[in-house]
């Protein structure tokens, strides 16, 4: 009979190829964090990157020639329940150069569904630290129902006062 002695003595692999194996690893997993940290944030642009496009194409061109539609200020009263009694907005929308002025036609009916979208929230969530991030989506897809086609790309808030 034959007998197998199995020893724990060595490793498999020897430590410096180890401590290798590793920083390799974490060298790749932040390498990759970061790269995709800035293609989000928008730091890096991938079309670049892979040959789509260079600083000077076309779609960035389009994108600089942009005009903004101011929005009047709007106040709205507040109801109980919230340190704040009042709400003021004002606003612009960025529109291409071609559509600003059937968006400028368009300002009192965006104005109205802003109006009625921002008496409908909650006093709790305007006060709410995060809340502009959410109510300016919101209002951006209102203008957007209302002026239609695509010719609204961005609403800015330019004042959003609770007082």
């Amino acid at each position: 009979m034959s007998e197998t002695v199995v020893s724990d003595a060595e490793p498999s692999v020897p430590p410096k190829r180890r401590l290798g194996l590793i920083l390799g690893v974490v060298g790749a997993v932040v390498l990759g964090g970061g790269g995709f940290y800035g293609a989000r944030s928008g730091m890096i642009d991938p079309g670049a990157l892979f040959g789509g496009g260079e600083p000077g194409r076309p779609e960035a061109s389009a994108r600089l020639a942009a005009d903004f539609v101011p929005i009047g200020p709007i106040l709205v009263s507040l109801g109980p329940g919230g340190r704040a009694k009042h709400l003021r907005f004002s606003g612009q929308l960025d529109v291409a150069r071609e559509h600003a002025a059937e968006v400028q036609a368009q300002v009192p009916r965006v104005t109205d569904a802003l109006n009625t979208y921002l008496r409908a929230v909650e006093v709790r969530d305007l006060e709410d630290p995060a809340a502009l991030t959410r109510l300016r989506a919101q209002m951006l897809r209102r203008a957007q129902t209302v002026t239609g086609g695509g010719q609204v790309r961005d609403l800015l808030v330019t004042e959003f006062v609770l007082n």
